[in-house]
């Protein structure tokens, strides 16, 4: 399945070079699972979305480990793509961008007709074929009914799509350049969190493999992550609960609150998908 991974450092400018490329399985590592395409998004200085995607892994893409060592932001989102069965190409590569917000999906949602004919004009927006886009649209045209705010948003439409649409998975993760969104629903897909906001002296990790990975460039800098694997063998890792919106805010403040029943109205099962199963076989850990 494709991997998803945010990260907030509050209002420091940070680099997230450990978890991109250096963990013991850095989103980089995963990508030789998920080929499909790789995307970074981040805000430069004035709060403006940068994003950088090509429809090639990380591993092979020169520009993502180039970026991932450059690019600073108080907030990542980053995606390696799987496709369930639309074209790999730039305009179904993740992260999108709406309204200076940032956003990456991993599962599947069916019955795409009946969101777009909900959409409606909204639809205007939309440049690829994937559901993922999709979804990002009606948060987008929620969120901007509630006159802004992402929580009512989001909350409308997982709670839309629950109701009304055949769903498989719905992990998200969207970002703004101070807060960071996180919502894993239902209960098909991993969605980890974890919590560094005590300063460490030196960001030292051991896999179980007997990877040793050794980083001071996050030392002086808490943060929050969310990633679809655990990306090292930390302890604190925790699984996030099925249907809850998880908030990091500028101060690095964690929230959570339940938005969606735990489980849809209309649930798809493997056996349900056909082809696209293939792309959402759980793997690592």
């Amino acid at each position: 399945m494709c991997r998803l991974f945010g990260m907030s450092a509050g209002r420091a400018r940070v680099s997230a070079t450990f978890w991109l490329l250096d963990a013991p399985d850095s989103l980089s590592h995963q990508s030789h699972r998920n080929p499909d395409g790789t995307g970074l998004g981040t805000f430069d200085e004035a709060g403006r979305p940068v994003v950088e995607k090509q429809a090639l892994a990380a591993w092979d893409d020169a520009d993502f480990a180039s970026e991932a060592k450059e690019r600073r932001s108080a907030t990542f989102v980053a995606h390696v793509r799987h496709s369930s069965g639309t074209g790999a190409r730039p305009e179904n590569t993740h992260p999108f961008e709406l309204d200076g917000r940032l956003f990456a999906h991993n599962g599947v949602v069916r019955g795409l007709s009946l969101l777009e004919e909900h959409l409606g004009a909204a639809m205007s927006s939309v440049r690829g074929d994937t559901d993922s886009e999709r979804l990002f649209a009606l948060v987008t045209t929620e969120t901007a009914a509630a006159g802004g705010d992402v929580a009512v948003g989001m909350e409308r439409a997982l709670g839309w799509v629950a109701r009304n649409l055949p769903v498989y998975a719905v992990n998200v993760v969207l970002t703004t350049p101070t807060e960071l969104w996180a919502c894993r629903y239902p209960d098909t897909h991993a969605l980890w969190l974890l919590d560094r906001r005590q300063p460490v002296e030196v960001l030292d990790h051991r896999s179980a493999a007997g990877t040793h990975v050794v980083s001071d460039d996050l030392a002086d800098a808490p943060c929050v992550v969310v990633a679809s694997e655990r990306l090292d063998d930390d302890p604190a890792w925790r699984l996030l609960d099925p249907g809850v919106l998880v908030r990091v805010g500028p101060d690095l403040s964690v929230t959570e609150r339940a938005v969606v029943d735990p489980e849809p109205r209309h649930r798809l099962r493997p056996a349900d998908l056909g082809a696209a199963a293939a792309s959402q076989r759980p793997t690592g850990r």
